[in-house]
């Protein structure tokens, strides 16, 4: 690791720079990878695959269909498609029609999706849905739609739109980030630049939803002639099915958060497979994981950077002392400024990170004084703008920048970025409500998770959860609701989060004793953050999901010592069921031993 020579900026890499030459644009470098091995397995989903000749059939098919329904340069088209061969399809063929996706992910309620669907001013949706929510007029196109195919328009300008990905938004309205082709094109040629893809073609877990900006980190893989393997959702919720699937296409590149990798680790480790170069992002690296892959040999990268900024702007590999955010990508200004952004140039001082170069987004489609308030001046840079990370961090005696913490609300919940905001807003307009807070808290471990605080004439708290998962994407609806009389104050009449109470559910006892019954329950209450389950509760209903599910195995797997799968407690009607599940599995005998970390390369394909 180089150190920088200016302690407060933090000069580019000197790997080729893409600021100097724009990068070549990613519908130029799918055409050549076509050209060089149609026959090469481009994706593979669980669906069936698709070689790169089959491919590029499809997406223009697609991409004529679209411009046949009036769809053109710098329009907005909605995919609102499951994880199958159809959604890279799709998202290439959009832009072949010279527009930028809107992902809309099936997933979410419908109320979001229209509202995001209206936002964008969409022109068309690509969507396997014969009446997708969105707006009348909108044109629905299935995947599968073709017209006389004609000319593509040509490379895209690389300020031309690429993407708008929507963000949890502080005033309880997301906003739509809109991404440019450029800023794209910088993005894999920046990582090419550092190491982080290899030169020979790779073989790339899609492992992220397509609304989540690191998706775009994983699918562009392909422009650049790399085989795709999408993760559906049910083997990305079942740590066993995935090692498997990563096996059966000798994927060597994944990525994934910090926790999802504590919950993949052992599948992933105790088979036969080699373990795929990591890419880690979405949330700090714990100094434990760290050092596990460092001393283990695993090879590793930790990415930084927020959606406005195009997905990745600093990056380290996974080694050495740590944790640390690394260097910028090539390209990339990084500054650490103080409240009257003057450069933090004190090692140990926490200032804010501000990020500049060819990587920025335009900004908040349709809000303009937003925009302004967070890609601002570069005082260092006439002309130029950096964003506002709200990001805290400081640099080391070392000269290693360290992440610290943020200057506002936001925070991250299992990879996703929240405004809490956003939240409270959805509570307090929920019918008996007069006032509400949301905060987070961690119930145990690496496990955190959002609480909410109402006053008022509410109905139950079971209720309310259950009108708020009608409304709001899973990784927004708080896991526990607790009434109170009054919302604390600060001195000057705001909401004192720090004075909340600690939600309801943690009152309930934390002992690990007790038989089989008790154990399974005590880890529910604890994932869930419940104070009471009983045996006719499902999992779902009380606030379960795919990773709180993978936690509780992990526990009862530790506890128990048995060979206990996801699809135990995903098969199960009940917490009666799940614990004579349970039963069974510790009556055929212990858990396998935990895998030591083992560094071994996969074989490219």
């Amino acid at each position: 690791m180089t150190t920088f020579a200016e302690p407060a900026v933090l000069a580019p890499s000197t790997a080729p720079s893409t600021a100097a030459t724009a990068a070549t644009d990613l519908l130029t470098r799918l055409r050549a990878a076509v050209a060089a091995d149609p026959d090469r397995p481009a994706v593979h989903a669980a669906d069936g695959s698709l070689d790169f000749a089959a491919l590029d059939r499809r997406t223009a098919a697609l991409a004529a269909a679209l411009r046949a329904a009036g769809v053109g340069r710098g329009d907005r088209v909605g995919v609102h498609l499951a994880r199958t061969l159809d959604l890279p399809v799709a998202l290439l063929a959009v832009w072949r029609a010279g527009a930028a996706y809107v992902p809309l992910d099936p997933a979410y309620p419908a109320e979001r999706i229209a509202f995001m669907a209206a936002d964008a001013r969409l022109t068309a949706v690509v969507s396997a849905d014969a009446a997708p929510p969105v707006p009348a007029g909108v044109a629905v196109l299935r995947p599968d739609a073709e017209a006389p195919t004609a000319a593509d328009p040509g490379a895209p300008h690389p300020l031309d739109p690429a993407y708008v990905i929507y963000t949890s938004g502080s005033t309880g309205r997301p906003k739509g980030v809109e991404v440019p082709h450029g800023a794209v094109a910088d993005l894999a040629a920046g990582l090419e630049g550092i190491g982080a893809y290899r030169p020979e073609p790779s073989v790339v877990a899609w492992n992220a939803s397509v609304s989540f900006d690191a998706s775009v980190q994983q699918w562009i893989r392909i422009c650049r002639g790399d085989t795709l393997v999408v993760v559906d959702d049910a083997r990305r919720a079942d740590p066993a099915r995935l090692a498997a699937l990563l096996a059966e296409h000798a994927v060597t590149d994944l990525d994934l958060t910090p926790s999802h990798w504590q919950l993949l680790r052992e599948p992933l480790l105790g088979g036969d497979a080699a373990v795929p170069r990591l890419f880690m992002g979405g949330e700090p690296v714990p100094e434990r994981t760290w050092r596990e892959l460092a001393e283990g040999g695993i090879e590793a990268f930790n990415l930084y950077g927020p959606t406005e900024c195009t997905v990745d702007a600093i990056a380290a590999r996974i080694t050495g002392p740590g944790p640390h955010l690394g260097e910028p990508l090539p390209g990339v200004r990084v500054r650490l400024l103080d409240e009257r952004l003057a450069p933090v140039t004190e090692p140990g001082a926490v200032g804010e990170l501000y990020l500049g170069g060819p990587g920025l987004a335009h900004g908040y489609a349709g809000q303009p004084g937003l925009t302004a308030g967070r890609f601002v001046a570069d005082p260092a840079a006439p002309g130029a703008r950096m964003y506002r990370t709200g990001d805290q961090a400081r640099r080391s005696a070392e000269g290693l920048l360290e992440y610290v913490g943020r200057v506002d609300r936001q925070v991250k919940v299992r990879g996703f970025r929240i405004e809490l905001g956003e939240v409270e807003h959805a509570v307090a307009a929920l019918d008996g409500v007069t006032a509400a807070a949301v905060t987070v808290h961690e119930p145990a471990p690496g496990d955190t998770r959002l609480a909410a605080y109402v006053t008022g004439p509410a109905a139950s708290p079971a209720d309310l959860l259950a009108e708020l998962r009608r409304t709001l994407p899973a990784h927004l609806v708080p896991g526990t609701v607790t009434v109170l009389d009054a919302l604390p104050l600060t001195p000057n009449g705001k909401v004192d989060h720090r004075a909340l109470p600690a939600p309801a559910a943690e009152a309930a006892p934390s002992g690990a004793g007790g038989g089989v019954a008790e154990q399974v329950a005590e880890v529910w209450r604890t994932v869930l953050g419940v104070p009471e389950v009983l045996p006719t509760d499902d999992f779902l209903t009380l606030g379960g999901h795919s990773l709180a599910a993978l936690r509780v195995v992990h526990l009862l797997r530790r506890r128990l010592n048995v060979e206990l799968q996801l699809r135990h407690l995903l098969d199960a009607a009940d917490l009666a069921a799940f614990t004579e599940a349970v039963r069974r599995a510790a009556d055929a005998g212990p858990a396998a031993a935990r895998p030591a970390l083992t560094a071994r390369r996969p074989a490219v394909r």
